[in-house]
């Protein structure tokens, strides 16, 4: 019965921004991987930033120098802070966790229900 709930989404001018949360009922500092997802309408879903258990960050280069992900282990939160944000990063963003292993029945992977994010003009 694992959860993660993502919130803040919401509708925002082009050049605003907006912080993302992402509630986790399971100790994220036990895990590998944790990410935030988008998709727009009529497109894949992709990885928009990435942070490891060590605190390690990657991004997806059309967010670079815009987007932070960051996280809080005693509070179980992911965070996604997004500035000078563009039309283009609309979508429903999603929160994932996944836990790698060698041994394949150990596997973790979740997901949240995901927050919408609007970017007009």
């Amino acid at each position: 019965q694992v959860r993660l709930v993502e919130s803040g989404g919401g509708l925002v001018q082009a050049g605003g921004s907006l912080t993302l949360s992402c509630s986790a009922s399971i100790n994220i500092a036990r895990i590998d991987n944790l990410g935030w997802y988008r998709q727009a309408p009529g497109n894949l879903r992709e990885r928009v930033a990435h942070i490891t258990s060590g605190g390690r960050t990657t991004y997806h280069d059309s967010v670079k120098g815009r987007f932070t992900v960051s996280k809080d282990n005693g509070a179980n939160t992911v965070y996604l802070q997004m500035t000078n944000l563009r039309p283009e990063d609309t979508g429903v963003y999603y929160c994932n966790a996944y836990q790698n292993t060698l041994q394949e029945k150990y596997r973790r992977d979740y997901w949240g229900q995901g927050t919408q994010v609007t970017v007009s003009s």
